[in-house]
Formats: C-alpha cells, structure tokens, sequence
C-alpha cells in the first residue's frame, strides 16, 4: 500500500473535501496539520512516505529534503507553480512532480479586502466596536488615488481593473511590463522610482525569486508618501521585513496590509504582529473552499495518474 502524506493542513479541513475512505485500501494516508520544526524533523517524519501532497510555498522541497528522502516517488502541490519545490533535486532522483489547477479570483479579492481596511482603518474600528467606542478614526477614499502596481500579470491585472471602477488611477512597474497590457487596461507605465513616489496605496503582484527579493527596502520606504500604504498578497521575501517594521514604526509611510511573510507561519514574537498600522491575514490568499476544492481532488486525481504509470500536469520547471 502506497504511503501518502498530506502536509500542512493547517485548518486540518482536507478530508472535508475528498474523502480518503474511498481510497483507503490502495493508499495509507496521514494528514499533518502542524508545520515541522526545521527539516531535521521533516526528513524524519516523512522518512516512510512514497508520494506527498503539499500545499505550495508552505514546507519547503529543498534539494536536502528530497535527498533524504530516500522512499520518495511523487510530490504532489496546489497550483502549477511551486518555487519551493527544487525542480532540479526532484529529477535527478527522477522523482514524479504534479500540479493542479488553481483559481485566480480568490487573491485580488483579498488584495482589495487589505486596501480597503487600510483606507478605512478596519483594525482600530473594529477593535474599538468591541471596546465600546464610536468612530475613533477618519479614513480616505479610493476615487482620484493613485494605485501602483509592481505586477501587471494574471493577479495585478484583475487588481487594476477594480482599481479603475473604483476611480483610481492606475501605474504599474514591472522588470518585463507588458506595454500591450498597459494599453488594453488603461494602466500608465512607468519607472520604479516614479511609482514609489507617487503611488497612495502601493500592491504587489509579481513571482517570488531572487529577482524580486529585496524590492522594496528603507531607500524605497523613505521616498514613498508618509500617507501611503504598502500592500503584499504575492511573496514575503520581495519586502525586507526588517526595514518594514522600521518604517511602520516611525510612521515612515501610513500602513501596511501584508499576507505574505519572510518565514511563514508568522512567529509569536514577530514585532509586525504588535504594530498598530499593519494589517495582518494569515497567507489566505488562495484559502477558499472552492480553491481548496479543486486542489485537493486534482491532488488526488494526479496522484492516480502517477500510479498508473501516466502522470497529469507535470511540473518540471
């Protein structure tokens, strides 16, 4: 019997959407719904495992991990794009990567969620409801800001086009900004520097990697406006954490709403949890039934296939 272990299913919720009974005498499953303490537990947790399904960007498939891992025949993540999966690793030990489809809605959603509760102080007032206070704040509204996009791919633009209904003008800035794109979604093309300048609410929605890491530090943080806020629904890493704290803490720009961070989840301790200008979600960007829906049973689909010797949606790079 194949053993198959479903990892980080932090709400533990993925039986809630396929129904491992039906499968129990071809596989022998186990959920983890905690995230491991470093690889060393990884590795000698998962050490018995043939085939993972995982939850894409939350434990890491580092080259380490796949080496030691020496019963290991399938990987298995959410999504077709997975950068935390060492591809090269994987197909030296000709170990069977698969994807599934993914919804593209759920992330601008949450984007305009942050957008509008940074604008409209959501965390102070409502915090204050259960107080007993009244109308503690004066928020801002969207029509005539200026929306800046660094991003203007599948995510950024649904983003702009909602930015557009709300009245909102519309930059984007990208290493490879699509000049077409621009045109079709009346969005204005421009610099870096000109969009960290002159952007009211600033968005992200380009890949993780090392082309990004390190986008927006303390020399951009310092030329943004002290009114403006910084939001990230797309990679941790592409915000230097350490400078960010520095500029919320000085009211260096007015807020942040962030769903991604450097190391994820969130420590306890970390100081943006204790920042009154940061609003926080849990990296629930793509946690919504329906996604959760299709990626598991498409896990499981594709988990079928490699069985049967003909693997659906392969991933290899």
């Amino acid at each position: 019997m194949l053993k198959v272990a479903i990892l980080d299913d932090y709400q533990n919720v993925s039986e809630q959407f396929v129904n491992l009974e039906n499968l129990s005498g071809k596989y022998e499953f186990k959920i983890f719904s905690e995230p491991f303490v470093d690889e060393t537990d990884a590795i000698e947790q998962l050490a018995d495992f043939e085939a993972l399904l995982v939850m894409r960007e939350r434990t890491p498939m580092t080259k380490n991990l796949v080496d030691n891992l020496k019963k290991l025949k399938f990987i298995i993540t959410s999504g077709m794009r997975n950068r935390s999966i060492d591809l090269e690793a994987t197909q030296k030990r000709k170990i069977i990567v698969c994807g599934t489809e993914s919804n593209l809605n759920p992330t601008p959603e949450l984007t305009w969620g942050l957008i509008l509760g940074l604008a409209r102080n959501f965390k102070e007032e409502i915090d204050n409801m259960y107080q007993g206070y009244w109308q503690t704040t004066v928020g801002v509204e969207l029509k005539g800001k200026v929306l800046g996009l660094i991003g203007l791919g599948r995510v950024g633009s649904q983003v702009a086009k909602i930015g557009k209904a709300f009245g909102m003008q519309v930059m984007a800035w990208s290493e490879n900004l699509d000049l077409d794109k621009c045109k079709e979604l009346e969005v204005l093309p421009c610099s870096k520097e000109d969009l960290i300048s002159n952007s009211d609410f600033l968005s992200i929605h380009v890949q993780g990697g090392e082309r990004y890491r390190n986008c927006i530090t303390i020399k951009e943080l310092d030329k943004m406006k002290k009114t403006s806020f910084l939001i990230n629904t797309s990679r941790g890493p592409i915000i230097n954490e350490d400078d960010l704290i520095i500029a919320l803490s000085t009211n260096e720009i007015a807020g942040a709403g962030l769903d991604v961070y450097d190391k994820e989840p969130l420590s306890e301790n970390n100081k943006l949890r204790f920042l009154p200008n940061a609003l926080l979600t849990p990296h629930i960007g793509y946690v919504t039934a329906e996604n959760y829906n299709l990626f598991y049973n498409q896990m499981i689909e594709a988990l079928e296939s490699c069985v049967n010797g003909n693997p659906i949606r392969l991933i290899k790079e």
